[in-house]
């Protein structure tokens, strides 16, 4: 049976994610399975998954706390205390970390060319059963120094905001050009542009038998299960519209834009903060 893990244990393995978190907030390459080499000669036999899951519970961590997460480790609760106690210590003992993190959330974004429909488009993330949606909220407060606002700070980001729409006009131009719809492609709307916010969606496209879809794009420069934000309009716009609403969610836009769809009613497809209304998929 494994042992728990110490404290030493703790602190060398936060210290390593949090090493590559500054590393990709920076822009600066670096490789995991050499960081989780490194890391493993300083453990009690520690096997690579045993890692891999500390690195996603401390994904878990950061993202309950309003900060981004590395996007390759998907974040997973049910954590040890000890881990969300050093995470803390650690990020709140030195202030580079919240600077990373404000210039990471407040970049310019510049629009990519869509190269390839199928290169964009992932399924979405699965919903969580009620069981395993049992771990602390949003913005937890089991330790609130570390608690921040990065994830609304880059959601109110509107040079990324109005990037992602874009992008996602060019998508939906493709899409219908691609399905042998030209005309229709012609007509793709960026609404939000054209007729001002509070639409309750930014894009207006087609099916390609011509019946309307109403986009709402949603975009982080950040990791697929990163919460978004939705506003009371947008959430009573994709009920009252379901068969024509969809929810496009644009992810590691910086790097190479990645892409799922939540079609109709936004509730059917996550867990939603009745507060804020953010939505989450764990």
């Amino acid at each position: 049976m494994p042992t728990s893990w110490s404290r030493e244990e703790v602190e060398a393995t936060v210290a390593d994610y949090l090493h590559m978190w500054l590393l990709e907030q920076a822009g600066q390459a670096y490789n995991k399975t050499t960081h989780r080499k490194a890391l493993l000669r300083k453990l009690n036999n520690r096997t690579e998954a045993a890692v891999e899951l500390k690195h996603q519970n401390i994904s878990a961590i950061l993202i309950e706390h309003g900060w981004q997460y590395i996007a390759g480790y998907k974040p997973r609760g049910n954590y040890q205390g000890l881990l969300a106690e050093v995470v803390a210590e650690r990020m709140m003992a030195d202030r580079k970390f919240d600077l990373a993190a404000e210039v990471a959330s407040g970049q310019p974004a510049v629009v990519p060319l869509v190269q390839s429909i199928a290169d964009v488009m992932v399924d979405r993330p699965r919903l969580q059963s009620s069981a395993q949606q049992k771990r602390a909220p949003y913005f937890a407060a089991n330790n609130p120094q570390l608690k921040r606002d990065y994830i609304d700070r880059e959601a109110r980001n509107s040079s990324l905001g109005k990037a992602g729409e874009e992008f996602v006009v060019q998508f939906e131009q493709r899409r219908l050009h691609d399905a042998g719809q030209k005309k229709l492609a012609e007509k793709v709307e960026h609404s939000a542009a054209t007729r001002g916010d509070g639409l309750g969606f930014d894009v207006e496209s087609f099916e390609v038998n011509g019946a309307p879809r109403f986009i709402e794009v949603k975009t982080t420069a950040w990791g697929k299960e990163t919460p978004f934000f939705i506003t009371r309009n947008e959430l009573a716009f994709s009920k009252d519209h379901n068969e024509a609403f969809h929810l496009y969610r644009l992810f590691e836009f910086r790097k190479q834009p990645k892409m799922f769809d939540l079609p109709g009613a936004v509730e059917r497809h996550c867990v939603l903060d009745p507060v804020t209304y953010i939505g989450r998929f764990s």
